[in-house]
Parts: structure tokens; C-alpha cells; sequence
């Protein structure tokens, strides 16, 4: 108990730093809007550690088939941080924050070709923006981009080269998928179904996204994203959410594999079985 406790307390403090940490970091941010950050890191601090702290889980996914959730936590705060770095740099420079800056503008140029997301989102600003904010446009859109394109690579590097989750022991899908309902139909039908939607939905979020804000543009004004926060969260909710899509389909998609299988050699030795005792 106090093991699982000291990890729930590890792990909300971890999610409140993610959430304050551009109020943290980045100058200039007004006091109501420190207030509000404030309360909800807390808030999703206090959620963490009440969904870690308790012994079967009841919302979160695949919380004992490591490392899929420290992945995805990994991929949101590497690309919060580097963001919030570059956005700091702008105003109070430092050899880490102009390095990233640098390495950042590096990626946003390299995949700022036709047709790519990142083009779609530089796109998406209207034609008398500034080349300042364009310019942070594609930096922090490549930077996001990347970086969760990477995960979700090195992801599909576990289940295809590592065997993720059977390496870690048996899996237990009702306790790793507490809100997946067992009852309602085949199983492996529909975890097969989820995760093509999940795969697809990723894939298209992207290129969808831009496509919509631009439609929106009478509601939706782009140059927002000229206050650092609202990039921030902005480009990473773009880049992350399908990321995390893409993986949760393949995470599925590994399961039902594995589901297939233990039918096919149930069947296999129940057949056996069969022709034995003829």
C-alpha cells in the first residue's frame, strides 16, 4: 500500500508540473491566469493520484502493461517543455533555450514540405499574420510534430521487436481496459474495430484540424496563438492527441492479436484432444 501510494503521489506531482509548467517558466503571465493554472494542476493532480492510489484502476488504460502510459506522459511533457524553452527564449535567452530554438526552427524548416501537416498548420494563419509568429507557427509545430511521431514509432518498436505486453507477464484485459465492456458483442471483433478507428482517426487528425480552423475562421481566430500559452497547448494538443490515438489502436490491435491466438490454439488442442479419445 505505501508502495502504490508513493507512486500515485510521484506521478500527480508529475502531471501538476506539466500543467503549470508554462506558467511557471514563461515571463509575463498575469495573475488570473497564474490562478487558474494553479487550479487545475491541482485538480488533475488530485485525479491522478485518487485513479494510481487505488489498487484496481477505473479509468486509465493499460495502467499494468508498462511502459505505454509512461510513454505517452514522456512524449507530453518532452514536448510541453521544449516549447515552453524556445517560447522563453524569445524573451530571457539562455545557451539551452537558443539551442532548442535553433534545433527547433531546424525541424519546423525539414518538415515544412507540400501537403504535410506542419504546411497545413502554417496554412491555416491568415495572409497578413507576421513572419514572427509564422515562423513560431512552424517551429512549434514541427518540434510537437516530430517529437510524437517518434513516440509512436519507438511504440510500435515494442510490440513488433519486444513483444510488448506479453514480455511483462500475462495481460489481463478487463483490469488493463476498465472501460472496455466485455459483454457487448465479440471481443476480438471489437477490439479489431476500435483500433482501426483509433489508427485512422490519428492519422487524419492532423491534416484535419487545420482544415477545420481554416473553414472556421469567422469563430476561430488563428492569431491567438500569438500569446506563447495558447501555442503552447495549441500545438501540443495537435501533435499529441493523434499520437496517442495512433498508439492506443496499436496497443488494441496487439491485444486482439493475442486474443486470436489463444482462441486459435484453444481450438487447436481441443481438436486434438477430440481426436485422441476417437
Amino acid at each position: 500500500m505505501i508502495e502504490r501510494m508513493a507512486g500515485a503521489i510521484f506521478r500527480a506531482f508529475i502531471i501538476a508540473l506539466l500543467v503549470a509548467m508554462p506558467s511557471l517558466l514563461l515571463p509575463g503571465v498575469v495573475s488570473d491566469a497564474t490562478a487558474m493554472v494553479v487550479l487545475l494542476a491541482l485538480l488533475a493532480a488530485m485525479m491522478t493520484f485518487v485513479e494510481y492510489n487505488s489498487e484496481f484502476p477505473s479509468v486509465v488504460e493499460f495502467r499494468y502493461a508498462p511502459p505505454f502510459n509512461r510513454l505517452r506522459v514522456g512524449t507530453l511533457f518532452l514536448v510541453v517543455f521544449m516549447l515552453t524553452m524556445i517560447s522563453r527564449g524569445g524573451v530571457y535567452p539562455t545557451d539551452l533555450s537558443l539551442v532548442l530554438t535553433a534545433l527547433g526552427r531546424l525541424v519546423g524548416t525539414a518538415v515544412d514540405f507540400p501537403y504535410s501537416p506542419v504546411r497545413l498548420m502554417v496554412l491555416m494563419m491568415p495572409s497578413n499574420t507576421s513572419p514572427v509568429l509564422i515562423d513560431s507557427v512552424r517551429t512549434a509545430a514541427g518540434v510537437s510534430y516530430c517529437i510524437s511521431v517518434s513516440a509512436v514509432l519507438l511504440f510500435l518498436g515494442l510490440v513488433k521487436f519486444f513483444g510488448w505486453p506479453a514480455r511483462n507477464g500475462a495481460f489481463n484485459v478487463w483490469v488493463n481496459l476498465p472501460m472496455f465492456d466485455p459483454t457487448a458483442g465479440d471481443v476480438l471483433s471489437r477490439l479489431t474495430r476500435d483500433a482501426r478507428v483509433n489508427i485512422i482517426l490519428g492519422f487524419l487528425l492532423p491534416f484535419m484540424i487545420p482544415a477545420l480552423v481554416k473553414a472556421g475562421s469567422a469563430w476561430i481566430d488563428p492569431t491567438v496563438m500569438a500569446n506563447p500559452q495558447t501555442l503552447i497547448w495549441a500545438m501540443t494538443i495537435w501533435a499529441f492527441l493523434p499520437a496517442s490515438m495512433i498508439m492506443r489502436g496499436i496497443a488494441l490491435a496487439r491485444i486482439a492479436e493475442m486474443i486470436g491466438e489463444k482462441r486459435r490454439r484453444a481450438y487447436a488442442e481441443a481438436e486434438a484432444q477430440g481426436l485422441q479419445a476417437i
